[in-house]
């Protein structure tokens, strides 16, 4: 048997694999659940529903935030005070070490990414699909970033952001070109494999006979689902951060 027909075998293994895996409770294919939404040819999948699912638990939240706003006192008296206090406190401090306390407010953005990754990465508990496990999704991300990345640069550095790219030689343009392209790809392509490896070998993991997986879920789920999606949400975070403070000169950060 050549190479070819080895490599044919294991594709096809795998996907058979991956297809029983679907069909024994922890479905990782991305399906459609509308072909034909409302006759406008939009199709509705489960990216789309999940992404939706906590698009909305977190706009309920910020507005139950909103409410109980002003019933906040100036010495925390609530637990629910105390709660949206410390992680307000506890983003706006880790965005002033990365970028700087003049750019503090990026902690409004970045909450809301970490907080949409988080939830996005450790649905899989309930039985979801992430909707990080989705290339469509993690591009968003990685082009979000991008812009900023760009726009800040241009903004704040003027003159001192295009000549960056003339860095260390002119003749080197295209190449420092085609590493700030690269940027939102490694960005998306390391949330999106990180997330995706995870469902999928907890997919092939429930295909085994019931006798061997006493016990042994749980432990992987806490794994792939839990410490690999904070992992993943912080290293996101922490890059992006990263990316856009190096297109700020220094002198404008405190």
């Amino acid at each position: 048997m050549d190479l070819s027909v080895e490599l044919t075998t294991m594709a096809e293994g795998v996907t058979k694999a991956v297809s029983e895996a679907s069909q024994s409770g922890l479905d990782i294919k991305n399906h459609v659940l509308v072909e034909d939404l409302f006759g406008t040819g939009f199709r509705v999948t489960y990216t789309h529903m999940n992404t939706w699912i906590i698009m909305g638990c977190l706009f309920l939240f910020a507005i139950i935030v909103r409410i109980k706003l002003n019933k906040f006192k100036a010495v925390p008296n609530t637990g629910f005070q105390n709660f949206i206090e410390a992680i307000v406190e506890a983003m706006d401090n880790f965005v002033s070490s990365n970028m700087g306390n003049k750019y503090s407010y990026f902690g409004n953005w970045f909450f809301g990414v970490f907080a949409f990754i988080l939830i996005s990465n450790l649905i899989g508990l309930l039985g979801f699909r992430a909707p990080t496990a989705d290339l469509a999704t993690t591009a968003c991300l990685g082009f979000s970033t991008f812009f900023l990345i760009h726009f800040m640069g241009i903004f704040k550095g003027r003159k001192e952001y295009f000549k960056g790219y003339l860095d260390p030689f002119p003749f080197w343009l295209p190449m420092n070109i085609i590493s700030e392209l690269a940027t939102p790809v490694s960005l998306s392509f390391r949330l999106f494999g990180n997330i995706l490896g995870g469902s999928i070998i907890m997919g092939l993991f429930y295909t085994l006979p019931a006798y061997v997986k006493v016990g042994i879920p749980a432990a992987l789920h806490i794994y792939f689902d839990v410490f690999a999606g904070f992992l993943q949400t912080f290293i996101f975070v922490m890059l992006s951060m990263s990316f856009i403070a190096d297109k700020i000169p220094d002198e404008t950060k405190n």
